[in-house]
């Protein structure tokens, strides 16, 4: 039996609705602080910090989600619930962000933090591999990803930082970084391969 697919247009404009919103959230989460020197926004540092490495992760999912959909033509069922199931993880960011930065990057937040990361990047991996699977043996996606070290490494280093967060809280956020700044690397596999299709 066929599967049904359909536009993805409605997929790609409720994900960035979402996306945005929880950016939004994000940022109102950094409560204005009592008073007008300077000194009163010392202890808004941390959840300042916090928001900068979460708004950098949100912004490579965007990158990467609006990336993937420009290889998939259709969207059928299974994709839409896995598209969920991503921005499921995705919104649970703004509370992450601010239970982590409220708290000065101790253990139990940061932990949770990681598990946050690493679920939202299976997520996305599933999602990914249901393009995969609805485009068939010619899949554009396939092609364009390749070997995927980057979507391979990031989930064992989340592990890693997940399991340090009780020994070094820096080294764990050193780690959070560190993911952040290989997928900040510019990545045109997706972009050539579409180019080369349409020459």
């Amino acid at each position: 039996m066929r599967k049904a697919r359909m536009s993805k247009n409605r997929l790609e404009a409720f994900s960035d609705g979402v996306i945005a919103i929880i950016i939004t959230i994000m940022v109102l989460e950094m409560k204005v602080p009592q008073g007008e020197s300077i000194d009163v926004l010392s202890p808004l540092i941390p959840v300042f910090l916090s928001y900068v490495l979460s708004f950098v992760y949100v912004g490579i999912y965007w990158n990467n989600h609006h990336h993937m959909l420009h290889a998939c033509n259709m969207v059928t069922g299974p994709i839409l619930w896995a598209n969920l199931h991503l921005l499921f993880w995705l919104s649970l960011f703004p509370f992450a962000t601010a239970w982590m930065g409220e708290n000065h990057f101790a253990a139990v937040p940061s932990a949770l933090y990681g598990v946050v990361l690493l679920m939202a990047a299976i997520a996305y991996w599933i999602l990914q591999q249901l393009i995969i699977a609805s485009q068939g043996p010619d899949s554009l996606l396939k092609k364009a990803i390749g070997s995927d070290w980057k979507g391979k490494i990031s989930p064992a280093l989340y592990l890693i930082s997940i399991a340090t967060a009780f020994w070094s809280q820096w080294i764990s956020q050193g780690i959070f970084v560190l993911v952040a700044m290989i997928w900040l690397v510019p990545d045109r596999r997706i972009e050539k391969v579409l180019a080369d299709k349409e020459i």
